[in-house]
């Protein structure tokens, strides 16, 4: 009924867990290899500005989110400082990305799990998991949170066997050349690698659901980006170590390639786990990030009202129904190249939404003062003009077709 609201049970565990979900995915296990073939082994300086920039994305998020603790984290926060248009425009373009990305990163868990169990085809654990975690976020928050946490730790694991294992296999020759092709090399990586931090915008969007938000939401984010950062560093320095700049941008599957030259028993099962799990925390966090981004987007009627609903579990029953269909269509139809190219350009408008509603904040809820929305909101414009034309023409059709859309006259 409209008036039951979300329940707070995320505590700051909780919270790190969602973050941690959302970024320990596709990044970590693909991305990097794409970074390396941009600025070689000096990607791992790319990696560092990336994180950088994540950091003041992320504590504009928190900020934000401590003073305004509702489902829907920038849409929420657009709407109330810069006005309906800009909040729509953020909503918009989450549900976007993030739909299309749910579809690919299904798709990516069925081919890693299907390397464990060859079993039946990949597409069928791709639609076993959507369907699975999807009933896992009809159960509530608190469970889906237990569930996440349990595939968080998997993931963390194996990455840290990795490193540990891969250590004696590390070979100093790998990073020379460490910078071969230049500081514009370094810049363009750190643009790919920002989008493999971005998910701690999810702790933001549940919001609403967590204890304490004005202390718990910061200190999550901080946690969760700091963490990444280390994690990502680490497992970034050990496979250049093991395979070069080189090698691990020719693979798709930059890790798995590593882990068949460290000598460590087991590693590239432990590997192809971790992969598995942290597909599968990316696309539950996502299921939860779009049900609540419907939530609060049907409670402003930018959205059919039917998604405001909430039942006696306190979840958005038909926003996760919603979502899990849309996820399983694109998941059996393949990626949408339009979408997905779009996709980068998408992710910046948001986090330039966020910064810009940061620095609109009176002067009485800034925590970190002024200066670090403006440095997230330089560091957004700097990697948007390093897009190619293309993407940023892709991403303002899309967001062009979510206006039109939104003039569509609907029963509420």
């Amino acid at each position: 009924m409209k008036d039951r609201s979300l329940n707070r049970v995320l505590g700051l565990g909780d919270a790190v867990g969602v973050g941690l979900g959302a970024i320990i995915g596709a990044g970590i296990f693909v991305v990097t290899g794409v970074a390396a073939g941009v600025a070689g082994p000096a990607f791992l300086v790319g990696l560092l500005i990336a994180g950088i920039v994540a950091s003041f994305n992320g504590l504009s998020s928190a900020q934000l989110a401590a003073v305004y603790p509702h489902s829907g984290g920038t849409y929420e926060y657009g709407y109330r400082l810069m006005g309906p248009s800009w909040g729509f425009s953020a909503g918009w373009m989450f549900l976007i990305s993030k739909l299309s990305a749910a579809g690919v990163v299904a798709i990516g868990f069925g081919s890693y799990f299907h390397q464990l169990l060859p079993l039946l085809d990949p597409l069928y654990y791709s639609v076993m998991a959507v369907v699975l975690l999807s009933l896992a976020n009809l159960m509530g928050v608190q469970k889906a949170g237990f569930i996440n946490i349990l595939i968080v730790a998997v993931t963390l694991l194996s990455l840290l066997y990795f490193v540990f294992g891969g250590i004696p296999s590390v070979n100093a020759a790998n990073y020379k050349p460490f910078a071969p092709y230049g500081v514009l090399g370094i810049a363009e990586s750190a643009a790919i690698l920002f989008f493999a931090f971005t998910g701690y915008a999810r702790i933001a969007t549940l919001a609403e659901e967590v204890t304490e938000p004005k202390k718990t939401i910061p200190k999550a984010v901080v946690i969760t980006i700091a963490v990444a950062i280390l994690l990502y560093a680490a497992v970034s320095f050990v496979s250049v170590g093991v395979m070069g700049a080189e090698g691990m941008a020719t693979s798709h599957s930059p890790l798995q390639q590593a882990a068949m030259s460290v000598k460590a028993p087991g590693m590239e099962l432990v590997i192809t786990m971790g992969a598995s799990t942290a597909m599968l925390g990316v696309l539950l966090s996502q299921i939860l990030g779009i049900s609540r981004m419907l939530l609060a987007m049907g409670r402003r009627r930018d959205m059919p009202v039917v998604f405001e609903k909430i039942n006696k579990r306190g979840v958005p029953h038909i926003g996760i129904l919603f979502t899990g269909i849309i996820i399983l269509a694109v998941t059996l139809l393949g990626s949408f190249d339009f979408v997905v190219r779009a996709a980068t350009f998408t992710i910046l408008l948001y986090y330039g939404i966020t910064n810009l509603s940061a620095i609109k904040q009176p002067a009485g809820e800034h925590i970190y003062g002024r200066i670090i929305p403006w440095l997230g909101l330089a560091g957004c414009i700097t990697m948007s003009i390093s897009l190619p034309l293309s993407v940023i023409a892709s991403g303002l059709i899309l967001l062009a077709t979510g206006f039109l859309l939104r003039r569509i006259p609907r029963i509420n």
